[in-house]
């Protein structure tokens, strides 16, 4: 498993659609770790050329305060390679690659990629894939998908998975798959990406913030919004909050204390630390230093 070292540092990723000016013109200004420019469904089939042909400039529009800038592209071929031929730049960290069918079309768009990447003078390999999985089918090859090359982030897309078992959308329907789907991104050392719930609302209320928490302690690492009133609470819930910071510091005090006397096991609080206890509380420190090294402009108002 890779220790995580070569991973962004996501959050909150925001889907905005590529040819929707006003939209483009505030995403830097929302506090998203990363913006997805949206070539797929937020984009009518008779506008997909004119929002390609303007995803340059909004590439640069969107990554002026330092979020990452990630495009979303088309899954039948024809359109792929072309959202392909437009993405691929200085700038770009990854493709988001919607309705994945195996490691092998993975691979297919991987040498379209690294063609374009040639012809753009950029190292082999800078531009990653975020693979959404969203059918049952490709379900059974979850793990070979998430071990595939160029991949730094695997999602279980609920609303397409959900079609296609026919059933309701929902932490019920969803959550073996989206488990499978973290197991999968862990092991092969990648981001699991999204939440066991829907994000499809607006709304910042206490339930969407439950759900987060649940997710994150579940195991997912980021996730995605379709809305700007929706970062604030995913960044709050997916990043290490100041109470978990300092107990993770008693934590690996504790221990490091206890290691000192020869002992690899101590009490702290009535509950006994040992060595995975404290590596979770190192990667919370971690992940919490990263997080403070990297900050987002606050929300702007939507």
């Amino acid at each position: 498993m890779s220790t995580g070292a070569n991973l962004p540092l996501w959050r909150s990723l925001l889907f905005v659609p590529a040819n929707e000016p006003r939209f483009v013109a505030k995403a830097h200004t929302r506090g998203a770790n990363a913006i997805i420019l949206d070539l797929e469904d937020s984009v009518a089939p008779d506008r997909k050329a004119a929002a390609r042909g303007g995803l340059r400039e909004a590439m640069v529009t969107v990554g002026q305060a330092g979020a990452d800038v990630c495009v979303r592209i088309n899954r039948p071929l024809d359109l792929a390679t072309a959202d392909i031929a437009a993405a691929v730049a200085p700038g770009v960290a990854a493709l988001v690659v919607p309705k994945v069918m195996g490691p092998e079309h993975l691979r297919l768009l991987g040498e379209v990629v690294t063609e374009r990447e040639a012809a753009a003078a950029l190292p082999i390999g800078t531009t990653r894939f975020v693979t959404l999985v969203e059918d049952a089918d490709a379900l059974q090859r979850i793990a070979a998908i998430a071990a595939a090359p160029r991949v730094v982030a695997l999602a279980v897309g609920g609303e397409d998975l959900a079609t296609d078992l026919d059933a309701v959308p929902g932490a019920d329907s969803l959550y073996v798959a989206k488990m499978l789907g973290v197991y999968a991104a862990r092991a092969a050392g990648v981001l699991p990406l999204g939440t066991l719930g829907s994000v499809a609302g607006t709304s910042d209320d206490e339930a969407f913030r439950t759900m987060l928490r649940r997710s994150r302690g579940l195991g997912f690492a980021c996730a995605t919004c379709v809305h700007p009133a929706q970062i604030a609470a995913i960044n709050e819930e997916y990043g290490p909050r100041a109470e978990a910071v300092a107990q993770a510091r008693r934590v690996i005090e504790a221990f490091e204390a206890g290691l000192a006397r020869g002992s690899g096991a101590v009490a702290l609080d009535g509950r006994m630390i040992d060595l995975p206890v404290a590596e979770r509380a190192r990667r919370l420190l971690a992940r919490a230093q990263s997080s403070a090294s990297r900050q987002q402009p606050a929300n702007a108002a939507p």
